[in-house]
C-alpha cells in the first residue's frame, strides 16, 4: 500500500465543490473532501476499496459514493467543467493500459508477459 495519501488541497476542492451535488438524502452526506480524496487515492493507486486507508472513512462510503455518482454522471459533469476551464490547444488522452516504454503481450504457453518488439524501422 503507498506510504502517502491524497488529500485535495483548497485551491482544488474550492473548484470541485460547486459542481458537487447538493442533494442530501436522509442523513446527512460524509465529508466531501474527504470521499473524493479517498476515491481518487483508490484508484489512483489501483487499490479495492476495503483497501482504502482508515483516514478516508468506511472503505464502503467510498464505494458508494463513487458507484451512485458515476451512474449520476457527476464525474463526467466534473470532467467537462475542468476541461472547458482548460487553456490547453492540445488533446491529451489518459490510457490506463499504459505500462512504461515497452509494449506487452501475453505469451499464450507460460501466460506471462513479455516485451514486444516492434518491426517499425528505429524502434526497438
Amino acid at each position: 500500500m503507498p506510504e502517502h495519501d491524497f488529500w485535495l488541497s483548497d485551491a482544488q476542492f474550492a473548484r470541485l465543490q460547486p459542481l458537487l451535488p447538493n442533494k442530501v438524502r436522509g442523513v446527512p452526506r460524509v465529508d466531501d473532501r474527504k470521499v473524493i480524496s479517498g476515491i481518487i487515492h483508490v484508484i489512483r493507486y489501483g487499490l479495492r476499496w476495503r483497501d482504502a486507508p482508515a483516514g478516508y472513512g468506511l472503505h464502503k462510503t467510498l464505494y458508494n459514493r463513487f458507484v451512485r455518482w458515476s451512474r449520476a454522471g457527476v464525474f463526467d459533469r466534473i470532467f467537462q467543467a475542468l476541461a472547458a476551464e482548460s487553456t490547453a490547444t492540445k488533446t491529451v488522452m489518459i490510457d490506463s493500459t499504459h505500462r512504461g516504454g515497452a509494449s506487452h503481450r501475453r505469451q499464450p504457453a507460460q501466460g506471462g508477459l513479455c516485451h514486444a518488439r516492434s518491426d517499425a524501422p528505429g524502434v526497438g
